[in-house]
C-alpha cells in the first residue's frame, strides 16, 4: 500500500512541475501541422503553397532564466530522385511565455544560408514591442532576413524559394503551442494603458437655440401660465373728485386774487352754542 501511495504521489508531483512554468505543448504543435503520424509518429508532413515539407517533434531545453530554448528540424521534401532540403528554426522563450529570440539556417544542396539572430529589441537595447505583437514582429524579421540573403544566391526553384514561408508557418504555430502555467500565453490580451475618455465633439446637424424677439412666444415652448415679474409703475396722484351736481370748474389762470377787508363778524355768523 506505501509503495502505491508513493507513486501516486510522484506522478502527482511530476504533474504539477510540468504545468508550471514555460513549455511546449507538442500534441497542439503536431495537431496544428496534421498530427505526428510519419517517421514511427516523430514527424508531421502537409503541403504548403505547392510544395511538400516535414516537421520533425520540437526539441526542448530549459535556460538558466527560466525560459525555455526551441529547436525544431524542417524539411522540403523534393521526391523520390531528389534529396532534401533541410532548415533547423530555433527560438527562445522567456519566463513569462514571450519569443525573445529567433534565428533560422537552411542547407540547400550543401549551401547554408543562416539568418541573423532576430531579437525582440532595438539598438538601446529596449522593446519595439510587447506580448504577442512582440512575438509577430520577430517572425516577419525573421523571414524577410532569410528570404534577402536566399535572393542574392539566385535560387529559384519554387519549393526553396517558399522555404521561408514554411519556416514561417511553423514559427506561427508554434508560438500558438506556448504555454505558460499550463494555459495558452497567445489567448491573454495585451495590457492596455488607461487613457482618459474620448470627448465626443458636438454634432452639427444639431439646431442652435432658436431667439425669441421680445414680446413673443415661442411656437415650441407651451405658453406660460405664470405672468412675467414686471416692476410695478409709480402710481399716478389720484384727482378729487367734483361734487354731484356742480360740476368742477377749473379756475382762470389769470384770475386776479380779491382780498376782502377783515370785518367783525355778526351775532347771525356766530356758531349756536347748545
Amino acid at each position: 500500500m506505501k509503495p502505491t501511495i508513493l507513486s501516486l504521489i510522484a506522478l502527482f508531483s511530476t504533474a504539477l512541475h510540468s504545468l508550471a512554468g514555460v513549455a511546449i505543448d507538442v500534441d497542439s504543435f503536431g495537431k496544428s501541422l496534421g498530427g505526428w503520424t510519419k517517421r514511427s509518429n516523430q514527424s508531421a508532413e502537409y503541403p504548403l503553397s505547392g510544395s511538400s515539407y516535414r516537421t520533425y517533434k520540437p526539441e526542448v531545453s530549459p535556460t538558466p532564466d527560466g525560459g525555455i530554448f526551441v529547436s525544431v528540424r524542417i524539411d522540403h521534401v523534393r521526391g523520390w530522385l531528389a534529396s532534401d532540403d533541410h532548415a533547423i528554426l530555433e527560438i527562445t522563450v522567456n519566463s513569462k511565455g514571450m519569443i525573445a529570440s529567433a534565428q533560422s539556417n537552411i542547407a540547400i544542396q550543401g549551401q547554408s544560408i543562416t539568418s541573423d539572430v532576430i531579437l525582440g529589441s532595438n539598438e538601446a537595447s529596449k522593446q519595439i514591442v510587447s506580448g504577442p505583437e512582440r512575438a509577430v514582429q520577430i517572425g516577419a524579421d525573421l523571414v524577410s532576413n532569410l528570404s534577402a540573403k536566399m535572393l542574392r544566391e539566385n535560387i529559384v526553384e519554387a519549393g526553396r524559394v517558399s522555404f521561408p514561408a514554411a519556416l514561417r508557418h511553423n514559427y506561427n504555430q508554434l508560438f500558438q503551442a506556448v504555454r505558460l502555467d499550463g494555459a495558452p500565453v497567445t489567448l491573454t490580451p495585451p495590457v492596455v494603458p488607461a487613457t482618459a475618455p474620448a470627448t465626443t465633439p458636438p454634432t452639427t446637424s444639431a439646431a442652435p437655440p432658436a431667439t425669441t424677439p421680445a414680446g413673443t412666444t415661442p411656437s415650441a415652448a407651451p405658453p406660460s401660465t405664470t405672468p412675467p415679474s414686471v416692476p410695478a409703475a409709480p402710481e399716478a396722484p389720484k384727482a378729487t373728485p367734483a361734487p354731484v351736481g356742480k360740476p368742477a370748474e377749473p379756475a382762470p389762470a389769470s384770475a386776479p386774487l380779491e382780498i376782502k377787508a377783515y370785518g367783525t363778524p355778526s351775532s347771525a355768523e356766530l356758531p349756536v352754542q347748545k
